[in-house]
């Protein structure tokens, strides 16, 4: 049987494991949130961003004469320890929890606390040598601490979407090469338009992706702006002159992020703005990347009955009852994350929206939807590279034959012989089963030669003179 050890707080005394690095607070929110199952120790970035925070509000501490020197470098090593991804087991508690963040504050604290007093010689909850409250979480809130420590989080965390996001980006360019002679039929509203060729419809799934990179970077560099020294409300009760500034530039130093200190920190305390704007550009990313995704799946259908351009690499068996049938599977689980990532948005707004007064006390929901986006993201975004679009070939004589046979090339005569006239030529084309071409010629309208050079797939791909 597990051996436990007493540790008392406001409400009384409780029982925490005794090997334990966390204590009483930190095992009064497990054993009433057991919400999400998704812990704390899932996201590393976090309990980093905490670490952190707590390094650089004990620094402050320390060169402004509150904590003694010994002290001091206890708390940076043990730190330096949980930025290394040691100890992350120690943080059990739910993602999403009441009391705006404080379980997860004094997790850190308790988890500090006590491998301090480990490395003082001293038994954990020892607490008069070493305490959560009066020495980690010295001159803090939870309400300056907490928030801090989500910004510091998604900066990093930010750095691994963008990564991911490049490599995409370079994995769509590759095969825009690759199917740069690739003539195929452009499609509006589901029909038939012009041609174009497969290099540029990949091209363009490259662009467009490719602007959410610098979107996410200046969306995200509104994290650098934090709150710590407001204490409760922004009022710096408990903090000395001069932390809040003093705080900031460690922050800065310690995290290599141009960390400053807000300028109002009773309006920084409650604003949830920079998450808001953050998470809407995961929703941007989600929705082009969900289109991108329903193409896919559209280019591929068939094989005998859909378009067939191009062929997605086989990845599991498609049916229990269906021999032979193989689905886009990898698409269809990134459209899934996409509606994910969108639902996830709407959590932060409404997370956002319902900050009253001094606080923002829905935080832990709105931090965990805009993690778990940034995870997901990550996720679809590596499986979709992989396992997708580097495999990705192109049906050529497939995608040249829709083109030959195609009304839509009519359009390309509009500017030799009229608006009114390729109508007629269109109509006739459809409802006989002929050819544009050979309607053309028919009724004389131009010489085999000039049809030639205006109905060349390869002519009608980019702007020229009549």
């Amino acid at each position: 049987m597990e051996n436990f050890r007493k540790e008392s707080d406001l409400l009384g005394e409780l029982e925490v494991p005794v090997n334990a690095y966390y204590g009483v607070q930190t095992q009064r929110a497990i054993n009433n949130f057991k919400i999400s199952g998704q812990l704390l120790s899932s996201y590393p970035d976090f309990i980093k961003g905490l670490a952190f925070v707590k390094k650089a509000a004990a620094k402050t501490n320390y060169e402004l004469g509150l904590l003694d020197e010994s002290l001091y470098f206890k708390i940076a090593e043990t730190c330096d320890e949980l930025i290394d991804g040691k100890l992350h087991e120690q943080f059990p508690v739910d993602m999403i929890q009441g009391g705006a963040g404080t379980s997860i504050n004094m997790n850190a604290n308790e988890v500090i606390a006590n491998r301090v007093l480990e490395k003082l010689g001293k038994h954990k909850g020892e607490y008069e040598f070493c305490s959560p409250n009066d020495h980690i979480n010295l001159s803090q809130s939870t309400n300056d601490a907490y928030p801090t420590a989500i910004k510091m989080g998604l900066l990093h965390m930010n750095i691994g979407l963008v990564e991911r996001l490049k490599k995409i980006v370079a994995a769509f360019r590759a095969k825009g090469q690759e199917f740069q002679d690739v003539i195929k039929m452009g499609r509006t509203q589901l029909q038939d338009a012009v041609p174009m060729t497969l290099g540029q419809e990949f091209e363009a799934f490259a662009a467009t992706l490719e602007e959410d990179i610098s979107k996410l970077n200046n969306n995200a560099d509104l994290f650098v702006e934090v709150n710590m020294g407001a204490t409760a409300i922004g009022t710096g009760l408990n903090a000395p002159v001069g932390y809040a500034a003093l705080c900031a530039k460690n922050l800065a130093q310690l995290t290599g992020f141009p960390v400053i200190s807000a300028p109002d920190l009773v309006e920084a305390t409650p604003d949830t703005g920079s998450y808001v704007i953050y998470s809407s550009a995961m929703k941007r990313l989600a929705l082009k990347l969900s289109k991108i995704c329903n193409d896919l799946r559209l280019l591929s259908s068939g094989p005998r009955a859909g378009l067939f351009e191009i062929n997605l690499p086989p990845m599991q068996p498609g049916s229990s009852i269906m021999p032979g049938k193989v689905n886009p599977v990898i698409p269809e689980v990134v459209n899934q994350v996409c509606f994910k990532v969108i639902g996830n948005d709407l959590t932060v707004t409404f997370a956002a929206e319902a900050g009253q007064l001094q606080l923002n006390v829905m935080e832990p929901v709105l931090s965990h939807a805009i993690m778990e986006n940034i995870n997901f993201l990550c996720n679809a975004l590596d499986t979709l590279r992989d396992k997708c679009v580097t495999g990705i070939t192109a049906n050529k004589e497939v995608c040249l034959n829709m083109v030959k046979h195609s009304i839509g090339i009519v359009t390309a005569l509009n500017p030799y012989i009229g608006y009114k006239q390729s109508t007629q030529i269109a109509k006739e084309a459809l409802e006989t089963g002929k050819s544009v071409y050979n309607l053309v010629l028919e009724k004389g309208i131009l010489s085999q030669e000039k049809l030639d050079e205006i109905l060349d797939p390869k002519n009608m791909l980019k702007p020229h003179s009549k």
